[in-house]
Protein backbone atom coordinates (compact mmCIF):
# COMPACT_ATOMS: atom_id res chain seq x y z
CA UNK A 1 0.00 0.00 0.00
CA UNK A 2 3.10 2.63 1.18
CA UNK A 3 4.41 1.98 -2.81
CA UNK A 4 1.04 2.65 -4.55
CA UNK A 5 0.95 5.73 -2.48
CA UNK A 6 5.15 6.80 -2.91
CA UNK A 7 4.54 6.15 -6.79
CA UNK A 8 1.25 8.30 -7.39
CA UNK A 9 2.82 11.03 -4.96
CA UNK A 10 6.04 10.58 -7.93
CA UNK A 11 3.39 11.68 -10.87
CA UNK A 12 1.91 14.46 -9.40
CA UNK A 13 3.42 17.36 -10.43
CA UNK A 14 3.29 21.39 -8.69
CA UNK A 15 3.81 24.27 -9.92
CA UNK A 16 7.31 24.21 -9.61
CA UNK A 17 7.92 21.05 -11.15
CA UNK A 18 5.82 21.12 -14.13
CA UNK A 19 7.68 22.64 -16.26
CA UNK A 20 11.03 20.15 -15.23
CA UNK A 21 8.35 17.30 -16.03
CA UNK A 22 7.41 18.89 -19.25
CA UNK A 23 10.97 19.03 -20.48
CA UNK A 24 12.09 15.63 -19.36
CA UNK A 25 8.89 14.88 -21.40
CA UNK A 26 9.06 16.30 -24.05
CA UNK A 27 12.96 15.91 -25.00
CA UNK A 28 13.13 12.62 -23.97
CA UNK A 29 13.19 9.44 -26.69
CA UNK A 30 14.47 8.68 -29.86
CA UNK A 31 13.08 11.37 -31.96
CA UNK A 32 15.44 14.16 -33.67
CA UNK A 33 16.30 16.85 -31.77
CA UNK A 34 14.26 19.29 -34.06
CA UNK A 35 10.72 17.23 -33.59
CA UNK A 36 11.22 17.57 -29.95
CA UNK A 37 11.36 20.95 -30.26
CA UNK A 38 8.47 21.58 -32.00
CA UNK A 39 6.60 19.47 -30.11
CA UNK A 40 7.81 21.32 -26.67
CA UNK A 41 6.77 25.08 -28.54
CA UNK A 42 3.44 23.22 -29.35
CA UNK A 43 2.70 22.12 -25.59
CA UNK A 44 4.01 25.55 -24.22
CA UNK A 45 4.38 28.38 -26.51
CA UNK A 46 4.77 31.47 -23.72
CA UNK A 47 7.78 29.58 -21.87
CA UNK A 48 9.31 28.76 -26.02
CA UNK A 49 8.47 32.64 -26.50
CA UNK A 50 10.71 33.60 -23.41
CA UNK A 51 13.84 30.68 -23.99
CA UNK A 52 13.72 32.58 -27.46
CA UNK A 53 13.99 36.25 -25.83
CA UNK A 54 16.53 34.86 -23.50
CA UNK A 55 18.78 33.49 -26.15
CA UNK A 56 19.04 36.80 -28.29
CA UNK A 57 19.27 39.00 -25.55
CA UNK A 58 22.37 36.47 -25.27
CA UNK A 59 23.64 37.03 -28.37
CA UNK A 60 22.69 40.79 -28.62
CA UNK A 61 25.30 41.32 -25.69
CA UNK A 62 28.01 38.75 -27.07
CA UNK A 63 27.90 40.96 -30.46
CA UNK A 64 27.83 44.02 -29.19
CA UNK A 65 31.32 43.13 -27.32
CA UNK A 66 32.62 42.73 -30.12
CA UNK A 67 34.39 45.32 -32.46
CA UNK A 68 35.68 45.05 -35.87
Amino acid sequence: MTEATQDAAKTVSNGKTALTDDIRAHFSGDAPLTEKAKSFAKARPWTSAAFLGIAALAVLNGVRGVRP
